[in-house]
């Protein structure tokens, strides 16, 4: 059974920067893309980026491009989320999650996503 544990969030100040990390465990990730989805109160949950298992390949948001940085460590199963420059309109509870190999995901949809973990709420202060 596939598990996917988040750790990281917290309150921070506007300007300041967290690391998100999501440990994936009950198989081997080959093939999947995993994701960071986030849901600020109120408002329906975003795509924030992904990654591609094998190719380490990414894709992010247009909100969070040049400030966020995607990666994973295979060894250890483990997705992480660099946040920089970090403000208000990023508080949110961020939701890591994996999708199966496909013929066909749309990344930035949760929809395609299979698994996902519980998520961990990132609060940042004006």
């Amino acid at each position: 059974q596939v598990q996917m544990v988040e750790s990281g969030g917290g309150l921070v100040q506007a300007g300041g920067s967290l690391r998100l990390s999501c440990v994936a465990s009950g198989r081997t990730f080959s093939g999947y893309i995993m994701g960071w989805f986030r849901q600020a109160p109120g408002k329906e949950r975003e795509f924030v980026a992904c990654i591609r298992w094998n190719t380490g390949s990414t894709d992010y948001a247009d909100s969070v491009k040049g400030r966020f940085t995607i990666s994973r460590d295979s060894v250890k199963n483990t997705m992480y989320l660099q946040m920089n420059s970090l403000n208000s309109e990023d508080t949110a509870v961020y939701y890591c999650a994996a999708a199966i190999p496909k013929t066909q995901i749309f990344f930035a949809t949760q929809n395609s996503y299979d698994y996902w973990g519980q998520g961990t709420q990132v609060t940042v202060s004006s």
